[in-house]
């Protein structure tokens, strides 16, 4: 019985030719590593994006991750990236079913929110929830996603979805994740008024008096047309993968909706 060599077994007399070399039954293959294959190119990933408010159409790549994504966006417009409070994919409203949270589909149009004017209201805290929803763009704000009907926070119509939240009692929250500044609203003492410092995206025209809009309008969000998405991370490169199935689309809206009920944040990347 013949043994096999080292890369496998020898081929037969008159077996099929190896790199285009033919080779003498029993001749040893030669020593040595293979040659190392050439890396595969990585595909280049361009973006389109436009400031919300308006403004023209630019083109964005290589970022790895939501900060340098933000950075590309500021560069572009000449603005500071601190400006940039939220992005949305494919629609210049405040609508924070098409946040952007740790993935683009890979012909999502990006529009990027940026900072408006800063306002302050008092807030009475009569119950333990004040219905507020709160999320966070993972570059330093912290913002509302969601207002509870019939709660505390929208009997103050000053306040709306898409405001970013600067300060509570003049202590700023900047730099803090979304859980903590939940959890800060969470601890306020009951029947203690406090202030809240906050700044709304700047608006367009046609979104002046809206004061949220989180349903879906009709044709609104089909500029994607493929599965893949870019992934981003806080840590290594992004990555291309295929999207979500529907049923792992529903598990992942059904563990944001218990988050969303006991601590009140809705945080798509946990």
């Amino acid at each position: 019985m013949q043994r096999a060599g080292r890369h496998g077994r020898q081929p037969p007399e008159g077996g099929p030719m190896e790199n285009g070399v033919g080779q003498e039954p029993g001749t040893p293959e030669p020593a040595g590593p293979a040659a190392p294959r050439a890396p595969r190119a990585r595909p280049r990933l361009v973006f389109h994006t436009q400031l919300a408010h308006g403004s023209p159409t630019g083109r964005i790549e290589g970022f790895t991750n939501v900060k340098e994504l933000y950075a590309k966006i500021a560069e572009v417009f000449d603005i500071s990236p601190t400006e940039i409070l939220f992005c949305t994919l494919n629609t210049h409203k405040v609508d924070m079913q098409k946040l952007l949270g740790g993935q683009i589909g890979l012909e999502d149009f990006i529009f990027a929110h940026v900072r408006g004017e800063t306002k302050e209201v008092e807030v009475t805290k009569t119950e333990d929830a004040l219905g507020l929803t709160i999320t966070d763009n993972g570059a330093g704000y912290a913002f509302i996603k969601r207002i509870k009907e019939g709660s505390i926070i929208n009997r103050l119509q000053t306040v709306c979805v898409g405001d970013s939240i600067e300060a509570i009692n003049d202590h700023t929250i900047v730099g803090c994740r979304h859980y903590e500044v939940a959890r800060m609203l969470r601890e306020l003492p009951r029947a203690q008024p406090f202030t809240l410092r906050l700044v709304q995206p700047k608006k367009a025209f046609d979104m002046i008096g809206q004061r949220t809009r989180t349903g879906k309008s009709p044709g609104e969000g089909r500029v994607a047309s493929g599965k893949e998405t870019l992934r981003l991370r806080t840590q290594g490169p992004p990555v291309l993968e295929e999207g979500p199935s529907p049923s792992e689309e529903e598990a992942a809206r059904r563990v944001d909706d218990l988050l969303e009920s006991y601590m009140g944040i809705r945080d798509s990347d946990l």
